[in-house]
């Protein structure tokens, strides 16, 4: 399945931002070149969380688990552009799927393992999937074979387990061989769809190519830097850009070690840095700052000196923290803004040295104005447009929604046209929902202000809750905040903290303006209510849930 015009895939493929690799074409010559080196480490927890002892895979041995899954998925009758839906945590065999289904042409749908019947039954009936894959058991409950009643009535449950589907030996099929022999599957070719949320509040779905996922690739590759054979630790769920994009693709390119993490857990995560010695890993910015807040204790305990660098995001990163990781670690913090759709804008060591410049700013990638050193900077293009006008911003300061289009974005999403109508600009370029705004000396960033979407509009007036998030989170009693809106009669929308303290600590709405005060913070973006918990609700990427709490203050 393509959904990428030909004119397109001519012009990026003659400009050589797009080429013939995909997953498999790199798994197999990295085979070739480093057939015993090490490849895949299970979580040190596997145990708990689906069964059997934790693996440590070479490329070959991984290459024997790749084909045995791909033999039985052949088996169950799967072939080119069937789609497979897949629900499974970060162990070894989510891996090996990936693989198996790049080698067959399957196009594989991943979802959270948060995800229930209500948002499996929409997404099954969008892509309308040949099999769903699971684990029998997660973490000591049954799993996969509870979600059976929602499945398409040609869907297949195929499970993994010690009594699973993938625990018999597949038959050596001279079919199986012929197949893989004749079939032919391109760079170009869609090899997952990935779920975003939808403006209805239902996912949806995110074609994407290898080509797609390559581009967001290199956009990491360069603002990180690994050498070869680096080891590198992914605590993120291989269903979005942070673990595909970020770590799949990555660590074939470089013939490296892919350390495997989950749930998050900070002892575990410390202890898999040290005990194998990863070189880079990624973390939201909530924990990024609690692990500098205990540094004297992390020293301590770990030996962390292996970790050089960092990708953190999905959230306004703090300069103090940036700088904190550099001067007590030694370890750079790269800021990454990306998306399921091709957003892919990196601040890193390298472009922005400066470390309170890197927690703001992100470079203007896509501008002809300016040059960086991260080569996805000239295979995209970005601008930032009037939400209300549709006019070019130019002018700095002033906040406009980014629109970007180029090798990374993909090209709609899946059988969803009142979506795409709405997502995509006259102009071909993919409206983010992202607010920028133009900042620097010499105007050669980008600044994030906030969701389109997630204004809070009080008496008429844009307020960021991103922006308000960091302000909150930096007073000394709190350990995470946000903030959230209400309905009001009168203002339309006002302000709710919603905030984790530390152990010990209250806080009152009043010693919180009065910290807003000292900040010299805008009066009318001051908390007017204040809302204490124990823990903010988030999601599978570990972003907080603001509709969530929005209900919850309502």
């Amino acid at each position: 399945m393509r959904t990428t015009p030909r004119e397109k895939i001519e012009a990026f493929t003659e400009a050589g931002w797009w080429g013939q690799d995909t997953l498999s074409s790199i798994f197999q010559e990295t085979l070739a070149a480093a057939p015993d080196d090490l490849a895949l480490c299970d979580p040190i927890n596997r145990g708990d969380l689906v069964g059997g002892v934790a693996l440590r895979l070479s490329f070959r041995e991984l290459d024997s688990k790749v084909d045995h899954v791909a033999r039985r998925l052949f088996e169950a009758g799967l072939r080119q552009d069937d789609k497979i839906l897949v629900q499974m945590p970060n162990v070894a065999e989510i891996v090996f799927v990936y693989l198996a289904a790049a080698r067959l042409g399957l196009i594989v749908s991943p979802v959270a393992m948060q995800y229930g019947h209500h948002e499996l039954e929409h997404i099954c009936g969008v892509i309308e999937p040949k099999a769903y894959i699971a684990f029998i058991d997660f973490r000591g409950e049954p799993f996969g074979q509870a979600q059976s009643p929602i499945l398409n009535e040609d869907c297949q449950l195929l499970l993994f387990g010690e009594e699973g589907d993938f625990q018999t030996e597949p038959a050596q099929s001279g079919d199986y061989d012929v197949y893989i022999e004749g079939v032919e599957i391109t760079a170009n070719d869609i090899f997952t769809i990935c779920w975003t949320s939808g403006t209805t509040g239902r996912s949806k779905g995110v074609p994407r190519s290898h080509n797609h996922w390559l581009s967001s690739t290199l956009a990491s590759e360069d603002a990180i830097q690994l050498g070869m054979g680096a080891v590198m630790l992914n605590p993120f769920p291989f269903i979005n850009m942070a673990a595909i994009g970020g770590f799949l693709y990555y660590w074939l390119k470089i013939r490296g070690q892919l350390v495997l993490h989950h749930p998050f857990d900070p002892m575990v995560f410390l202890s898999q840095l040290q005990n194998e010695k990863a070189e880079y890993t990624i973390a939201p910015p909530a924990v990024l700052t609690r692990l500098l807040q205990t540094k004297d204790q992390i020293k301590a305990g770990f030996d962390l000196s292996a970790l050089r660098i960092i990708g953190s995001g999905s959230a306004p990163l703090s300069p103090a923290m940036i700088t904190g990781f550099k001067e007590e670690f030694g370890i750079d913090v790269v800021n990454i803004f990306g998306s399921n759709e091709g957003m892919a804008i990196l601040s890193g060591a390298v472009d922005v040295p400066d470390s309170v410049e890197r927690a703001s700013f992100f470079p203007r990638f896509g501008r002809t104005e300016h040059e960086w050193a991260n080569r996805i900077s000239k295979r995209i293009k970005t601008k930032l447009v009037n939400p209300e006008t549709g006019d070019e911003i130019t002018t700095p300061g002033v906040s406009g929604e980014c629109h970007i289009s180029g090798a990374t974005v993909f090209d709609g999403y899946y059988n969803s046209p009142d979506d795409n109508a709405e997502a995509f600009a006259e102009d071909g370029y993919f409206r983010t929902g992202d607010l920028f705004e133009i900042a620097g000396d010499n105007n050669e960033f980008y600044r994030f202000v906030g969701r389109c979407k997630s204004l809070i509009v009080r008496g008429g007036v844009n307020i960021s809750p991103e922006e308000l998030d960091e302000l909150i989170s930096s007073h000394p009693k709190v350990a995470e905040g946000v903030a959230a809106a209400y309905s009001d009669a009168v203002m339309g929308e006002k302000i709710c903290a919603v905030v984790v303290l530390h152990d010990g600590e209250d806080l009152s709405l009043e010693q919180l303006n009065a910290f807003m005060s000292q900040k010299k913070v805008a009066k009318f973006k001051w908390p007017e209510r204040l809302h204490i918990m124990k823990a903010l609700p988030r999601n599978a990427m570990n972003k907080v849930v603001r509709r969530e709490l929005e209900t919850l203050i309502a």
